[in-house]
C-alpha cells in the first residue's frame, strides 16, 4: 500500500472531527484558511506572531501561537482533532522543510500542501514526500492567463450576439441568419450549425442551415434523421441573397467546398471554425473566430453557450457531443482540455439512447461495396497503403473506407481516391506520429485543387481538368491513380530526406 492509499484508508476509518491545519499565515495563508472557513471547514491556524493570532481569534478562528519548525506544537494541533490536511505556507523555506518534517513523523496520515518559497524547494519537498508543492508565481500566471482567456471569450460571445442582433433592424424584407456548412456537411459542422441557431434565436432572429452538396455518409445521414434537424439544400447560388448576414461554420474559406462565393465577392460576416486556413490572405469576415487548438467546432460553440448562458437541451447537447467525439475520434485525435471540459458538460444533459443509436447506425449496401473495391484494388508500399475506388456516387463513403483500411495490420498511412462526378476526392489517414498527413496533401494537392486536413487526417478535390474530354472511365480512373500516387509519394520521400 502506497502512502496516498494508507491516507485514503485511514481518512475513512477515522471518527470526530476532521479539521485543516493552516502552519504560518501570511498573505497567502489567510487566502487559504477564508476560502477554507466559506466552505464550511474547521480550520486551526498557527502562527509565531501573537497579535496576528489575537486578530483570527476575533474572527472565530481556532488559532495557537507557536512556531511551525518544532514538533511540540503539533502536541497542541492534536488537542482539537486530528487534521485530515496540513497546509505549510510560511515564506521560509527553511522552517517549512523543517516542519515538513514533523509533520510525517507525527502526523503520517495527514495530506500535506507545502508553499515552495524558491524554485530550488520544488525537488526538495517532492523528496520529502510532499502531496502538493504550492508555487505561488506560477500559480498566479496560470490564474492570470485563464482569467484573461474566460474575459477574451465573454467579450467574445457579446460581440457575436451583437451582430446577429444587428438584423432585427437591418433591411426590409432580411430578418435570416444564413448558417453555410460545407457542401458534405458532417456531425461537428451540422452541431456548431444548430448552436448558432440556438444562439440567433435567444436574441429573437431566425436562422436557417444551408447547404449545397449531399449528406452522403450514413453517420451523418443518420445524426440530422435521428436529431430531426432542420436544413436547406441550396440550388442556386442567389439564394444566399434572402439572408440579412451569412455565417460560415466549420470551415474558414468562402467558395472552398461550400456555396459561398469565393473572395472577393463572397460576403460573409461570421467565420467560426477550429481549421487553420490554406490561404490566409482570402480569409475575411466581419466575425472571425478561428481556434485551431480545439479539436472540434463544437466545442467553441459550446463555450458560447455557456458564455451566454443559454439552455441547451437535450437534442442540441447530444448534437454537440456527437460532433465532439467525431471530430477527436472519441478523444484519441488532436484532443485540447477544452474539449473536455465541452463534453463534461454536454454529457449531463445528453440523451444516451439517442448517442447510442448515433454511434452505430447501420453500414449501406454501397458503403460495404465502396469498402470492398478498396480492399480489391489496394496496392501496398511499405506502410503506405494506396486505392482506388472509381466512380462513386456518394463522396462520404471515400474517408469511412480510409478509416476502415487504416485498421490493417501493418498499415499506417492510407490514401484513397475516388471519382466523384467532375472533381478526384481525395481521403488520407496516418497513424504515422512522424508525419503530419495535412500538411503532406497540402503540398501535394494544394498547388492544383483544395487541400487540408490535420496531423491524423486530411483530404484534397481535384478538378478533372484535361482529363474530363476522356469518355473511358476506366482510363480517367487509371490516369488520377497514377497522378495522385505520384504526387503524394513525391512529397513523403522529400519528407524523408530533409
Amino acid at each position: 500500500m502506497n502512502a496516498e492509499e494508507s491516507k485514503t484508508e485511514h481518512k475513512a476509518k477515522g471518527k470526530g472531527r476532521t479539521p485543516q491545519v493552516i502552519f504560518g499565515c501570511g498573505r497567502v495563508g489567510y487566502a487559504v484558511a477564508k476560502e477554507l472557513k466559506g466552505r464550511g471547514i474547521e480550520v486551526i491556524i498557527v502562527d509565531i506572531d501573537e497579535k496576528k493570532v489575537e486578530l483570527l481569534k476575533e474572527e472565530d478562528f481556532i488559532a495557537f501561537v507557536g512556531d511551525i519548525s518544532g514538533s511540540e506544537i503539533i502536541s497542541k494541533v492534536l488537542s482539537e482533532g486530528e487534521p485530515e490536511a496540513v497546509f505549510v505556507l510560511s515564506n521560509d523555506s527553511e522552517v517549512n522543510k523543517k516542519a515538513v518534517k514533523n509533520v510525517n513523523e507525527k502526523l503520517p496520515h495527514a495530506y500535506l500542501v507545502v508553499r515552495a518559497v524558491g524554485p530550488e524547494d520544488k525537488e526538495d519537498l517532492k523528496e520529502l514526500g510532499v502531496d502538493v508543492v504550492l508555487s505561488i508565481p506560477d500559480i498566479t500566471a496560470k490564474t492570470s492567463i485563464e482569467y484573461l482567456e474566460r474575459v477574451k471569450s465573454r467579450r467574445k460571445a457579446k460581440e457575436l450576439t451583437s451582430m446577429i442582433e444587428e438584423i432585427k433592424v437591418g433591411k426590409k424584407g432580411k430578418k435570416k441568419l444564413g448558417i453555410v456548412v460545407h457542401d458534405s456537411p458532417d456531425s461537428d459542422a451540422i452541431a456548431s450549425a444548430l448552436a448558432l441557431k440556438q444562439i440567433a434565436k435567444h436574441v429573437g432572429v431566425s436562422a436557417d442551415i444551408l447547404y449545397r452538396g449531399e449528406i452522403g455518409h450514413h453517420v451523418n445521414r443518420a445524426f440530422v434523421n435521428i436529431l430531426g434537424i432542420e436544413m436547406r439544400r441550396i440550388e442556386h447560388e442567389d439564394e444566399l441573397k434572402e439572408y440579412a448576414k451569412l455565417a460560415l461554420i466549420d470551415a474558414t474559406v468562402p467558395g472552398a467546398n461550400n456555396p459561398l462565393p469565393s473572395p472577393p465577392e463572397g460576403n460573409v460576416n461570421i467565420i467560426i471554425d477550429h481549421h487553420a486556413a490554406n490561404n490566409k490572405g482570402s480569409v475575411y469576415a466581419d466575425f472571425l473566430d478561428v481556434r485551431t487548438a480545439n479539436g472540434a467546432t463544437s466545442t467553441i460553440m459550446t463555450r458560447y453557450l455557456q458564455e451566454l448562458d443559454i439552455p441547451v437541451d437535450k437534442v442540441l447537447a447530444t448534437a454537440l457531443l456527437h460532433g465532439i467525439r467525431t471530430d477527436t475520434s472519441g478523444f484519441k485525435r488532436e484532443t485540447h482540455p477544452s474539449d473536455f471540459s465541452a463534453a463534461a458538460f454536454l454529457h449531463l444533459k445528453a440523451d444516451r439512447d439517442l448517442l447510442e443509436q448515433l454511434e452505430t447506425p447501420p453500414m449501406s449496401t454501397e458503403m460495404l461495396n465502396v469498402v470492398g473495391g478498396a480492399i480489391l484494388h489496394k496496392k501496398i508500399k511499405g506502410s503506405y497503403l494506396i486505392t482506388n475506388v472509381g466512380a462513386v456516387a456518394n463522396r462520404d463513403a471515400i474517408p469511412q473506407a480510409a478509416d476502415y483500411l487504416l485498421n490493417l495490420e501493418g498499415i499506417s498511412t492510407v490514401i484513397v481516391m475516388g471519382l466523384c462526378e467532375d472533381m478526384v476526392c481525395v481521403s488520407g489517414r496516418s497513424k504515422d506520429v512522424r508525419m503530419n498527413i495535412g500538411d503532406a496533401f497540402v503540398r501535394a494537392f494544394g498547388g492544383i485543387g483544395s487541400a487540408g486536413g490535420h496531423a491524423t487526417m486530411a483530404a484534397a478535390q481535384i478538378q478533372l481538368g484535361i482529363f474530363s474530354g476522356i469518355k473511358d472511365k476506366d482510363t480517367i480512373i487509371q490516369l488520377v491513380e497514377d497522378a495522385v500516387s505520384k504526387r503524394f509519394l513525391s512529397v513523403m520521400k522529400e519528407e524523408k530526406s530533409e
